[in-house]
């Protein structure tokens, strides 16, 4: 994804912003104190995408802090991830939200416009690892990409995932989430040209042990360009695939 440094070095290049105007933005405070948190106000500048607040642990009055921090610093667009519902009723009290029930998300405003390569495809196991699935598939649009979902294809039913055989091969990122084993990822794997993200769920039962055997199994996996990231990181995936999606070749 084009950095914002890199918008502001063209747009003086192009006549449509001065320097002194240029200097100004990059010299903007790189984070704003507001006692309980240090809001980052430079991530977007840094890395392509604004910061993310994780809700999980936080106070409904700090989520609303930082968030305000953000909008009064020109920041539209605002991810709130592992946010529960009550937590979400209150903040959605003083400030518009959308609330995703399922992967616990919320976007205040609207998701930026779909772009980059392609088509991020974000598959499943199971049911029941949908809302660590929702969270990746939220994120990646909320960042500005396009997603494809490809629910319950484990390999239990092999053929349900060999039925959508066009639609993983097309695809410019796959983010494939299961628990149990984890052997989806490794077929997957085995099947698209393009980077898979494996998320291994703390779905199974007692030998899954929350999670780690399909973590040791995705980190074992014989298919070459199968990344992997931490138990239930939904949203580390979703995150991930939107900067692979959005690379360029250096000029």
């Amino acid at each position: 994804m084009k950095s914002e440094v890199k918008e502001i070095l063209e747009s003086v290049r192009e006549g449509t912003l001065s320097v002194d105007d240029a200097l100004l933005r990059l010299k903007t405070e790189p984070f704003d104190d507001i006692g309980f948190a240090k809001v980052d106000l430079h991530r977007r500048t840094r890395q392509g995408f604004p910061e993310v607040i994780y809700g999980a642990g936080k106070t409904p009055e700090q989520i609303l802090g930082i968030l305000r921090s953000m909008q009064r610093h020109g920041q539209d667009r605002i991810l709130i991830t592992r946010l529960s519902r009550e937590a979400a009723d209150e903040v959605s009290a003083a400030v518009p939200i959308r609330y995703f029930d399922t992967a616990r998300v919320a976007w205040c405003g609207d998701a930026a416009p779909a772009g980059g390569i392609g088509r991020i495809v974000v598959a499943t196991g199971g049911t029941s690892d949908i809302p660590v699935a929702e969270e990746a598939a939220l994120t990646a649009e909320f960042l500005g990409n396009e997603v494809l979902r490809l629910y319950d294809v484990g390999v239990s039913g092999i053929h349900r995932l060999l039925s959508h055989k066009e639609e993983v091969m097309k695809a410019s990122v796959i983010i494939a989430v299961a628990g149990m084993e984890g052997a989806l990822a490794s077929v997957i794997g085995g099947l698209a040209d393009c980077p898979v993200i494996a998320v291994p769920t703390s779905v199974g039962y007692g030998a899954a042990f929350g999670g780690i055997t399909a973590l040791l199994s995705m980190l074992n996996s014989c298919a070459s360009g199968v990344s992997v990231v931490n138990i239930d990181n939904g949203f580390g995936s979703g995150y991930l695939a939107a900067m692979i999606n959005h690379m360029e070749v250096p000029k």
